[in-house]
């Protein structure tokens, strides 16, 4: 321990008090030098632009990598009232390393749980602070732990997407404050606007907080998902590790967490990041192909992410997931129409065509001119697609028709599946969840996506009126 610095500390403290105008704003630039001097390539950033809009006191990195928080209080306040309060809880349910601290009495918490608490002085009547026996020693153990915590791995789905809806809650919440303290002209008002565009054009704040939370949380973990191997992942790489198979993302991600994303936002993001990194994403992705007739994985991840990030939007926008038993007698029963009423004896892995004709102009005269084109027969269509489960089950019910011909499938999904295969969602983390879900499915069957071709699964609003997409900020 640099009991140096810890003095010095202790006696800038001690001046303030001493001074009697203290606040805990006075403490600040004492307790971030003693940090950096603790441990070298640290950096303690305390920002009153983020701190207003819902951060920590102090932001601890080594570069551009995370690794814990401060949230400090001023000298003297009940630190066990403000151990139970609403800020802590939400600051230990989302952040996994975090010390709390009244300047002299550090409590250190990992994952949500309490490590340690040390305390290194109390002021006397005159304010004069004396370091308490084995203090310093028990302070560089605390600080070397937090500066290099041992933070569980994540390797269940189910863990990761409580920590996931965890983050989501404080990503909202301070979209919320950084959204109502910015003017008209500021950057997240003109990217509501763009939603009010392409989704919903009675978007309102919160539901535009919503979706932006959702959008980087789904973001960041389809591209953990998609990203190599053997490289540390970080959000600033992550548009590029979004799949092809999925533009719209890639291009939302882009727009609202790429190099642009507001500085008060961003240490979040990269907290969330960090917590995915450091994810056993191979383990978990491995539970999502441990399928059974009884669970779907990826669905449960999603139904514990909302019950976890928000059980009331569940009841608000009718989330409610059909039983797999049904989905699959609803797709066998189609299936059988197809064949027993409509004579297609391939069922929903028909792949005829037929002419139809379309208006594309009108002439000089004004006479409306048609085009020929060739379509499949059997469209499919999910309207309200929510994580795909429908879309699933007719892709397994159509690759059912190719067993013992399984040479035939990749040329088949190309030609005669991808081009008929269509889902309709409004929410942003089921839509994201689909694309991931068949997306995984395709790849598990043996069929590699060309590097531009995409799942035909749209975020939209069903019930609005259709419009040209065309030249909009956002394209879904």
């Amino acid at each position: 321990m640099n009991l140096a610095a810890l003095k010095t500390y202790l006696s800038s403290i001690e001046q303030a008090l001493k001074a009697g105008n203290a606040t805990e704003h006075t403490y600040r630039p004492a307790l971030k030098t003693l940090v950096q001097n603790i441990a070298s390539g640290v950096t303690a950033t305390n920002e009153p632009k983020r701190i207003k809009c819902g951060a920590p006191d102090y932001i601890i990195t080594r570069g551009d990598i995370p690794l814990g928080y401060i949230e400090a209080k001023d000298v003297g306040i009940a630190l066990n009232d403000i151990e139970s309060g609403e800020q802590l809880s939400r600051y230990r349910e989302s952040l996994a390393n975090i010390i709390l601290t009244d300047y002299l009495e550090f409590r250190w918490y990992v994952a949500g749980e309490h490590r340690l608490t040390v305390k290194l002085a109390k002021p006397d009547k005159t304010g004069k602070l004396k370091l308490l026996p084995d203090a310093a020693e028990q302070f560089a153990q605390l600080m070397d732990g937090f500066l290099n915590a041992d933070i569980p791995v994540i390797n269940s789905p189910r863990d990761l997407a409580i920590r996931m809806a965890a983050m989501a809650r404080l990503i909202r919440s301070i979209i919320a404050k950084t959204f109502a303290d910015e003017g008209n002209e500021g950057s997240l008002h003109h990217q509501m606007q763009a939603f009010q565009q392409v989704l919903l054009h009675d978007m309102t704040a919160e539901q535009f907080g919503d979706m932006y939370a959702q959008t980087i949380c789904y973001g960041l973990f389809a591209a953990r998902c998609n990203a190599p191997t053997g490289e540390h992942f970080t959000r600033a790489h992550a548009a590029y590790d979004l799949p092809k198979t999925n533009p719209f993302l890639r291009k939302m991600f882009g727009h609202i967490a790429g190099p642009e994303l507001d500085e008060r936002i961003v240490w979040a993001v990269d907290d969330l990041a960090e917590l995915l990194a450091r994810a056993d994403i191979a383990a978990i992705l491995q539970d999502f192909g441990h399928r059974t007739r009884q669970e779907d994985p990826v669905v449960h991840f999603y139904e514990t992410f909302l019950g976890h990030y928000d059980p009331k939007m569940r009841e608000a926008r009718g989330v409610y997931y059909t039983p797999e038993p049904v989905v699959s007698y609803i797709v066998r029963s189609v299936d059988h129409l197809l064949k027993s009423d409509f004579k297609l004896m391939q069922g929903l892995a028909d792949a005829g065509k037929v002419k139809l004709k379309r208006p594309v102009k009108l002439n000089k005269k004004g006479e409306t001119q048609y085009e020929t084109i060739a379509t499949h027969k059997v469209q499919i269509l999910d309207p309200a697609t929510g994580t795909g489960t429908f879309l699933y089950g007719v892709i397994e019910q159509i690759r059912a028709a190719f067993q013992g011909n399984a040479g035939m499938w990749p040329g088949y999904v190309a030609q005669n599946l991808l081009p008929r295969l269509y889902g309709f969602e409004l929410l942003m983390a089921p839509y994201a969840v689909a694309h991931m879900k068949l997306g995984l499915q395709l790849r598990d069957s043996g069929y590699d996506f060309e590097a531009d071709e995409r799942l035909r699964v749209y975020l939209t609003n069903t019930l609005e009126e259709a419009h040209e997409m065309a030249g909009l900020p956002l394209k879904s």
